[in-house]
């Protein structure tokens, strides 16, 4: 409620004196202050703070009086008691100063408004003069304890035991004394009229003070012991006081009442505040709760603070300051918030971390509202300061510090008619959140004016906002972080400051402030203050129940100084600020509070009553009140009404922290009269006796708005309890300690205090609360409501986190422990596996086996993890499985997670997966090795090592003409960062582990055609693809059914399947010439000339290297002797240097999806634009409208450019494995006929397999009879490789003798694995374990002698290690 802004600042005393003052006292209203030192009595004033008397004891009255010790003031303010040490009170009379009125004006600059004089211009404005009598002194003849100011006498405590009641008019007949012994002290009221008394010789009262509420005195005496002195009569005298005990208590020091909330605060010497109640019944003192430093925030000073020195409540009651006998300060809110302390943090701390020493106070009180705190510290304390500033030689510290505060507006005006904005003000602004103001203004000129609203208002139910302009308003409220500051005007202020009341509208739109005479209000989209433009009738009136905004109309409950009459006014906001303008009430008591719901409004007064008035809007504009009810009811401190009241005729009212709820009574005979249809049934209805809803109640509201989704938040009543916060605010600090300006030290001392914009998280406490008190049911439908909210997960881990903190580190035994009651309300919801994790994870490891006690196991929820396919949740579990079980139970449950994660290609996991694995087998888990890094995809979406080595699976001109295949091999095979890793620990056991299991996944989408995602599996992980593919040649490497394969393939890539226009089967392309100029014409120049262009430009020595080491690199093996009618046409029409001319076509249909040529014909311009293109460059072919037809349709026929990228990169991986039969499938689908003459020409190698080649010749025919029955788009290019496939058919009749195919047969090895050689990852650089996994037999490519060649060793180092990424 309270926020501390800026730095203190510390006030000049224009006057010398060695002397430190070290008592601060201020006057009934807090107008002036009374500093006292040893023989110095001064008078301050408040606004400004500026010294206006000050009266210096001479010598020889010192020696007599002693030196002073404490003050107290007249309820008027007319005069000063001083209570010296030697036993006497010396009376002085306050007095004007004649013609000196005023000891100081404002300077205004010419032409400033501030010059003009108004009635009461300088009363109001200038710090008077004044002057001190001393008149004649009255000795006790006893040390003096403790003073208390009465309405006409002064109660005085002596050491002798006695109590003095003296006359402010000093005569000595007025004088009485009371002794303490007299005084019966019991448990409660009910015994002490029993007579049952305790022994108080020698006893006397250290400290007291008088509470109004509770019509008695608190007192602490010097034992320790707290009681509570009532008198039985209006006049204090010895027979007629009882008093009451506080059970247990002998540590007090100090005293503070709450009028407000009726509540009696000691100070004890253990550093504690003990709060009690009265209880009405018997009178006893009932402990209510307890302010002190918890160890949990306060570590270090919770016990060494030393003994409860002041305590001082703020002029509202709203929150206590407290300071110690070791120093700090602290403040706390009624029932036990803590605010601000200074003994930790920034105010405890300097930058460099070395800590403060904390302030010393030796006396301190609240200035005007609240808005100051005046301090004096000790003479240490100041003589530090004085030595760090340089103060004007005419001048001298005094020793006082003034704290600057701001407050919420709730705590002297908390009506609950709007709450949705945070409004604080200060001594001179206004600080609201009512978001951008740009914003709202634009917003709220859409909507209706507020006095232009139908009857029912604003904040009725029957009255509801577009949901447009409710979502935008709360989500400006909510998302501005930045305070609109409202300077209040300066006219007002100077003539009545300080500001008592404010109140914003519902719009947020219009704010009122009312200070000592008179109100103003301001409204945000002009930016402008209205003001009372008759000055008279501003200070002919009083605001003294607070004010609220209704319908565009101020409502206000005043005290007229003219009729000395209080009022009711409502004035309107649009008219000049007058009281012609105004709809008046006459009222027959004071009001206290005020309040308004819909069209009514309801009125506390001070004779106990409430009191309801209904507002009605005439077409004229006027306002007619009538009387509706009345109802007596004891002594209250607030009154607040609920939405329901007016429909359900319900009143609550806070009563000194107690809620209660007041009905109308439905149960009597009268319900059973018959009742006329025009009348209100509950004017003739009495109201029930009050109920308690709660206590320990500090503010309550309820929402304007309302929802049928969530009614628990939006239909409910709000209460504000111990955490005694404004939603929306909260104070922060920043050190500027470096600075060392002589001007500047209390920069040094304390931190500069800002309020910060906030949003908190409370859904959490109310869920926990509805669970405590077994409303689990409520509390489930509450969260239901709430679990779209972006930050609900955040909610269920803070209830889980705060229940498990409190419970698992209680010292004492919890009897009915909460948390499995949490834990089984979070199992409602989706996001339960993944709160106990996240809890888990942020809460120390001791916890641990608290919270999964009662949870459940946390290998049983990991393996819900995994059913429920969360795998990021279950990854977080298997670190809470590292740390509670054994290495193998990490191990096992770390398997399951991998496999599950290569199925569903989650990569990064993977790799996370396998340094969690690896790190299990070395020991390592205190420090795992890094996260290896991840390649993004490339721009051009195939494979990052594109950029840097070129692949040519298309034969030159030279070779063709040749008849001879030839594969530059360029490149190795990529390993990444983690391949890497295995190879420096290939003896380790786990690094086999992992390795079989990645072949075992590998394997697995081999053998269910998953060619896309095996591509993805080899480039992430960095998998050697091509030395394993060697290995399984034979084996899962091989196609079993070419058309399904084919099939996949279209589906997995995203491949269109060929479509071919009536009788183009027999079309003029079958002439060769023709066909190879279609065909360059369709070649692509972003993959296709990229894995042509680099053939004639391979490292010479590259080829050299690889020329004998296995049948491998012999792919030019001889083919026909003479070369096709194709081959010649390849080789004399294909190499056309036209293609350039194509490359905007080429670009436009990469991007296309699948479609048909329809689309692309008929539906872009630009790629008939590009036809044209086509047309004139190419005029030499003379293509007729069926070849351009043609064309069109090959272009619609082509696949993704990502996937064609893809597909060509795994075309040149199964063709350097050996792979042959993969290789013919992809070549189909590519429709790339150099592919399948390659593979063709190659068969005829003896190292091939017979069962390859007969895998082959019957793949291709079954390719041929499905495409002819299912898709003949196909039919052109298998027509295209027929002579291929005949060739095939011719091979396997004969009797074929492999020595004649290859000349050089002798140098060469078989393609089959060799038992007992190293592997073929082995003999293609460091990339996989060369170890014998199980389920998998041995061997791998190698030279005669079963070793690696040194050549080869070489070229795997040249070469180097490039990532790849498939995505």
């Amino acid at each position: 409620m309270y926020f501390l802004t800026g730095w203190p600042r510390r006030l000049l005393c224009p006057l010398k004196s060695e002397e430190e003052p070290f008592h601060v006292q201020p006057s009934s209203q807090r107008f002036y202050f009374a500093v006292l030192s040893e023989t110095q009595l001064s008078v301050w004033f408040s606004r400004p703070s500026v010294l206006i008397v000050s009266y210096i004891e001479s010598a020889k009255a010192s020696s007599q009086f002693g030196f002073y010790q404490q003050a107290e003031w007249k309820q008027d303010d007319s005069m000063i008691a001083v209570a010296a040490a030697n036993g006497y009170i010396l009376l002085f009379d306050v007095v004007g100063g004649g013609e000196d009125k005023y000891l100081y004006e404002p300077v205004y600059s010419k032409g400033s408004r501030g010059v003009k004089v108004t009635p009461g211009y300088k009363e109001e404005q200038c710090a008077p003069a004044l002057s001190l009598e001393m008149k004649r002194p009255i000795d006790l003849e006893a040390p003096i304890t403790s003073m208390q100011s009465l309405q006409e006498d002064l109660l005085v405590s002596t050491a002798d035991g006695y109590l003095h009641i003296l006359h402010w008019d000093g005569v000595s007949n007025g004088r009485k004394a009371i002794s303490l012994c007299s005084v019966p002290f019991s448990l409660d009221l009910q015994s002490a009229r029993g007579g049952l008394c305790l022994d108080l010789k020698g006893v006397y009262i250290r400290d007291m003070t008088y509470c109004v509420t509770l019509d008695g005195f608190a007192v602490v005496l010097d034992d320790g012991r707290l009681g509570f002195i009532t008198p039985l009569a209006n006049r204090i005298t010895a027979d007629q006081l009882q008093g009451v005990w506080a059970a247990d208590v002998t540590d007090g020091t100090c005293v503070a009442v709450n009028n407000k909330y009726r509540l009696v605060t000691f100070g004890c010497a253990s550093g504690s505040v003990l709060v009690y109640s009265i209880d009405t019944t018997t009178g006893s003192m009932q402990l209510s709760h307890k302010l002190e430093l918890t160890p949990k925030h306060y570590p270090d000073v919770c016990n060494k603070t030393g003994a409860v020195k002041l305590i001082r409540w703020s002029p509202d009651y709203s929150v206590a300051m407290v300071t110690w006998e070791c120093g700090g300060l602290s403040l706390w809110s009624v029932f036990g918030a803590h605010l601000i302390c200074t003994l930790g943090e920034d105010f405890a701390y300097r930058s460099d971390g070395t800590k403060k020493d904390p302030i010393n106070i030796s006396s301190m009180c609240w200035g005007a509202e609240g808005y100051h705190l005046w301090v004096i510290t000790s003479r240490e304390e100041a003589e530090l300061v004085e030595n760090m500033e340089e103060a004007p030689p005419q001048t001298q510290q005094a020793g006082i510090l003034q704290f600057n505060f701001i407050k919420s507006a709730l705590t002297v005006n908390p009506c609950t008619s709007n709450q949705e904005q945070v409004l604080l003000h200060g001594e001179d602004r206004l600080y609201l959140t009512c978001g951008d103001p740009t914003q709202l203004s634009s917003g709220s000129s859409e909507s209706p004016h507020p006095h232009k609203l139908p009857h029912g208002g604003e904040g009725s139910p029957t009255h509801h906002p577009s949901p447009n302009s409710t979502s935008q308003g709360l989500s400006t409220l909510l998302g501005y972080k930045h305070w609109h500051v409202v300077q209040i005007h300066s006219t007002y202020l100077e003539s009545n400051w300080p500001i008592r009341f404010a109140a914003i509208d519902t719009a947020g739109q219009c704010i009122a402030v009312a200070g000592r005479r008179g109100f103003a209000h301001y409204c945000m989209s002009t930016r402008k203050w209205k003001l009372f433009g008759n000055i008279t009738q501003e200070q002919n009136m009083t605001v003294t129940g607070g004010l609220v905004w209704w319908n565009g109309f101020v409502v206000v409950a005043c005290y007229n100084f003219i009729d000395r009459q209080e009022e009711l006014r409502l004035y309107l906001r649009s008219s000049n600020l007058d009281n012609t303008f105004s709809s008046v009430t006459k009222l027959h008591s004071d009001t206290l509070l005020l309040n308004v719901f819909r069209d009514m409004i309801i009125l506390f007064r001070a004779d106990c009553s409430i009191c309801l008035y209904s507002m009605e809007r005439r077409h004229d504009g006027t306002i007619s009140l009538s009387h509706t009810t009345l109802l007596a009811d004891r002594t209250g401190t607030e009154c607040h009404l609920t939405q329901k009241a007016c429909m359900a005729d319900s009143i609550i009212l806070n009563l000194a922290g107690q809620l209660i709820m007041l009905q109308r009574d439905r149960s009597g005979p009268q319900l059973q009269e018959k009742v006329p249809v025009t009348s209100s049934i509950h004017l003739l209805l009495p109201f029930c006796p009050p109920v308690v809803l709660a206590q320990y109640v500090e503010n309550v509201w309820t929402t304007c708005r309302s929802n049928r989704k969530k009614r628990h938040l939006l239909e409910a009543l709000w209460l504000v309890s111990c955490y005694a916060l404004v939603l929306g605010a909260s104070n922060e600090t920043v050190v500027y300690d470096s600075l060392h300006n002589t001007f500047l030290s209390l920069e040094g001392l304390f931190p500069y205090c800002t309020v910060e914009r906030t949003s908190q998280i409370y859904l959490h406490h109310i869920l926990r609360q509805l669970l405590v008190r077994n409303l689990g049911e409520q509390a489930l439908l509450l969260a239901q409501s709430c679990a779209a909210l972006p930050y609900f997960p955040h909610v269920m881990e803070l209830m889980v986190h705060v229940v498990l903190e409190e419970e698992a580190t209680s010292r004492e035994p919890i009897p009915d422990p909460l948390l499995p009651t949490v834990a089984k309300f979070i199992t409602e919801f989706p996001l339960f596996l993944q709160t106990i994790v996240h809890c888990a994870r942020k809460t120390e490891f001791a916890l641990w086996n608290y919270l999964f006690a009662a949870v459940g196991n946390p290998k049983d929820l990991f393996e819900e993890c995994l059913m429920a396919q969360d795998l990021d949740t279950a990854a977080s579990y298997l670190i809470i499985l590292q740390n509670m079980e054994v290495p193998a139970v990490s191990r096992q449950h770390a398997t399951l997670l991998f496999n599950t994660a290569l199925e569903q290609g989650k990569w990064d996991l993977c790799r996370h997966m396998i340094r969690f694995l690896k790190a299990i087998g070395s020991g390592e888990m205190e420090t795992p090795p890094p996260t290896p890094t991840t390649q993004e995809p490339s721009s051009t979406g195939g494979f990052e090592f594109f950029r840097n080595r070129s692949i040519s699976l298309s034969p030159s001109a030279d070779s063709i003409a040749a008849g001879k295949f030839n594969l530059q091999k360029t490149f190795s095979m990529p390993s990444g960062p983690s391949a890497k890793g295995w190879s420096k620990d290939s003896d380790c056991a786990e690094n086999m582990y992992i390795d079989m299991m990645l072949r075992r996944h590998a394997r697995h989408l081999l053998e269910h055609v998953r060619l896309k995602e095996l591509g993805c599996f080899s480039a992430q992980l960095g998998f050697e693809l091509i030395g394993w593919l060697c290995h399984e040649r034979t084996r899962v490497a091989r196609v079993d059914d070419f058309v399904m394969a084919l099939k996949c393939l279209h589906k997995d890539f995203l491949w269109p399947f060929p479509v071919t226009p009536a009788g183009s089967i027999s079309s003029p392309f079958k002439n060769g010439h023709r066909r190879t100029g279609v065909q360059h014409l369709l070649k692509s120049q972003s993959a296709d000339s990229l894995l042509n262009s680099d053939m004639d430009t391979a490292p010479p020595q590259a080829a050299a290297r690889n020329s004998n080491h296995t049948w491998l690199d012999g792919l030019g093996a001889l083919g026909p002797t003479e070369p096709t009618e194709m081959d010649t046409a390849l080789s004399h029409g294909g190499p056309q240097t036209q293609e350039a001319f194509l490359s905007p076509l080429t670009n436009k249909t990469e991007e296309c999806s699948i479609g048909s040529a329809t689309d692309l014909t008929e539906t872009s311009s630009m790629v008939d634009g590009d036809w044209t293109m086509v047309d004139e460059n190419f005029s030499a072919l003379s293509l007729t409208h069926s070849e351009l037809e043609h064309i069109s349709m090959e272009l619609a026929n082509k696949g993704p450019h990502k996937s064609q990228v893809q597909l060509r990169y795994l075309l040149h991986v199964f063709m350097e494995a050996g792979c042959l039969e993969w290789c013919v499938v992809i070549g189909l689908i590519l429709r790339e006929a150099t592919v399948i003459k390659q593979v063709v020409n190659f068969l005829d190698s003896p190292e091939v397999p017979h069962e390859t080649v007969q895998s082959v010749r019957s793949g291709l025919l079954g390719v041929d009879a499905w495409a002819s029955t299912d898709c003949l788009g196909y039919k052109p290019f298998l027509n295209m490789i027929r002579p291929q496939l005949q060739k095939l058919i011719e091979t396997s009749v004969e009797q074929i003798q492999p020595e004649a195919f290859l000349p050089g047969a002798s140098n060469s090895k078989l393609a089959e694995p060799q038992p007992g050689g190293p592997s073929a990852e082995d003999s293609r650089g460091p990339a996989l374990l060369g170890l014998a996994l199980p389920l998998e037999p041995p061997g791998g490519l190698g030279t005669e002698d079963g070793g690696v060649p040194e050549e080869q060793e070489e070229q795997a180092v040249d070469e180097g290690v490039y990532d790849c990424t498939l995505s």
